[in-house]
């Protein structure tokens, strides 16, 4: 299996050694079904040791561009590196992936079915039960070790996955939608692996429609809607696309200092005289806003620089029917989780 799928893949372009800081490269990655374009152009750059993240809403491309980076599917344009190598398959021993659809046999008990993975991925039975018990253990899971899969709860089975996905101790971790169907905690202990596996050196790529996932714990992101990516890279760049809002409170509602605020400044007027005014600080910064209101004696009351978040990044990059989308995914995935509790 090849990196180059197609007569018509990159035309007249020579691939180029992947970078040695690069542990995923790819370049106008395209994948058609039934003559639909499901994937449309990706270009992705995961650095070695960073936290990456695909987000977009659901049907947006994201699962079917992580399984031809991995080798699962092959693009029908463009091209892929993993760990250095065109072809994914050869390295998959150096990779762990937790695909969005779990399955786990369910007569399995719990460390045998770890085991089982591990053997996927080269390691001995006995000591991939060896290690399934310890990491069982160390997630709090010893309990759960001799119980079949089938009476595990839903939560239960997905960490047992997870930890099936680890087990080899991975380069690489591709986590399909990882947050899906768990629980506030179970959540928020999933962050702190991730952030621990980016602390040991490993590379973690993971999918996800919940943008405060990505703003709270990736290096990197790459935006991706309707089959294509708007935006890739530092997630502070994407937030930079928008200037800060300023929310200024003055003691006085009018003056010579007036000039220095936005043509397009809003302004709520309060009981006594204050007002507050909401505008997008000036391309010249805040010096010389703060030096015309003082000088102007505006009576500077409150003055607040609120950066842009993600979220809204997300909007004015994939555009407010992804950004719906997003919420409507994240909606949908509270109810099964709270469902799946029950």
């Amino acid at each position: 299996m090849t990196g180059f799928v197609g007569e018509t893949a990159l035309m007249g372009k020579q691939a180029q050694p992947c970078a040695p800081d690069l542990a995923i490269e790819a370049h106008g990655l395209v994948k058609r079904f039934d003559g639909t374009i499901a994937v449309d152009g990706v270009d992705i750059s995961v650095p070695r040791g960073a936290i990456y993240g695909v987000l977009g809403p659901n049907g947006a491309g994201k699962t079917t561009t992580l399984r031809m980076l991995l080798g699962i599917i092959d693009p029908d344009q463009g091209y892929r590196r993993v760990l250095g190598s065109e072809r994914p398959t050869e390295v998959a021993r150096r990779i762990g992936y937790l695909p969005e659809e779990r399955g786990l046999y369910p007569s399995m008990k719990a460390f045998e079915a770890i085991a089982f993975l591990a053997a996927l991925r080269g390691v001995p039975l006995a000591e991939g039960r060896r290690r399934a018990r310890a990491m069982l253990e160390d997630y709090g899971l010893a309990h759960a070790a001799d119980r079949q899969i089938r009476h595990l709860s839903k939560g239960m089975a997905q960490q047992v996955q997870l930890i099936g996905t680890l087990i080899h101790n991975p380069d690489l971790v591709v986590l399909d939608e990882p947050f899906s169907g768990l629980d506030a905690l179970n959540q928020g202990r999933l962050e702190q692996l991730i952030r621990g596996l980016a602390a040991r050196g490993a590379t973690v790529l993971f999918s996800t429609h919940v943008i405060a996932h990505a703003e709270r714990m990736c290096d990197q992101v790459a935006i991706i809607a309707g089959g294509k990516v708007p935006f890739a890279g530092p997630v502070d760049v994407a937030r930079d696309r928008l200037r800060p809002q300023v929310r200024l409170e003055t003691r006085a509602a009018g003056g010579t200092w007036r000039a220095a605020l936005p043509g397009d400044a809003r302004c709520d007027i309060k009981a006594g005289g204050t007002a507050f005014w909401y505008f997008t600080l000036p391309e010249t910064g805040v010096e010389p806003l703060l030096r015309a209101l003082i000088e102007g004696n505006a009576g500077i009351l409150s003055l607040s620089i609120e950066r842009a978040g993600l979220h809204d990044a997300f909007v004015a990059i994939a555009g407010e029917a992804a950004a719906r989308a997003l919420e409507e995914n994240r909606e949908e995935a509270e109810t099964l989780a709270r469902k799946g509790r029950r």
